[in-house]
């Protein structure tokens, strides 16, 4: 380091950031989120666990079920999040991390609705309106657990074809239709 930066400084003129700049190997490297790692000979691309926490936090904001925006709002910024983060990191290697990702979002949808459906009443409605069996929907109705926890259960209702029908997209589905790997 000694070494190079009397030269990026004097010879090309350019600042350095000696806070920022570090000799490091390139595993230890987050750079504009992405990090970095070794396959086969080559260095790829992948996604730094910072952003995906970063990813996860603003995703909890928009999922959250006491803010009082209509799904179609929630839809529409949740759309905005999800397909401007996969653009940014479209060359990094995470289609498993947006498998289990995408698992994730859906149960947070599927708590999102359950608490629209806030009376038994409601829920015996909506979920009658999915075509389970009886059984299952007085058992889902009338259950007492939590909002995670039945959004849990929920997803034989609630499947993840509905969900798409109901418009919201999947994150390893656009990765998948942008990617280049």
């Amino acid at each position: 380091m000694n070494n190079i930066i009397p030269f990026i400084e004097g010879k090309l003129r350019l600042k350095v950031n000696r806070a920022k700049t570090e000799v490091a190997h390139i595993s230890k490297i987050k750079y504009l989120g992405y990090a970095f790692y070794r396959y086969k000979g080559k260095y790829r691309f992948r996604v730094h666990p910072k952003s995906v926490a970063k990813m996860k936090a603003n995703i909890r904001k928009l999922t959250n079920k006491n803010n009082g925006w209509s799904n179609d709002y929630r839809k529409q910024k949740l759309e905005e999040c999800i397909v401007g983060w996969v653009n940014y990191f479209a060359l990094a290697d995470m289609k498993s991390l947006l498998l289990e990702t995408d698992q994730w979002v859906r149960r947070k949808i599927r708590a999102m609705y359950w608490k629209q459906w806030k009376r038994v009443k409601t829920r015996y409605k909506m979920l009658r309106s999915l075509k389970l069996p009886e059984w299952k929907v007085h058992e889902l109705a009338n259950s007492r657990k939590g909002y995670w926890r039945t959004s849990q259960v929920l997803n034989c209702a609630l499947t993840n074809k509905i969900i798409a029908r109901l418009g919201y997209i999947s994150m390893s589905d656009h990765y998948l239709e942008i990617c280049e790997n």
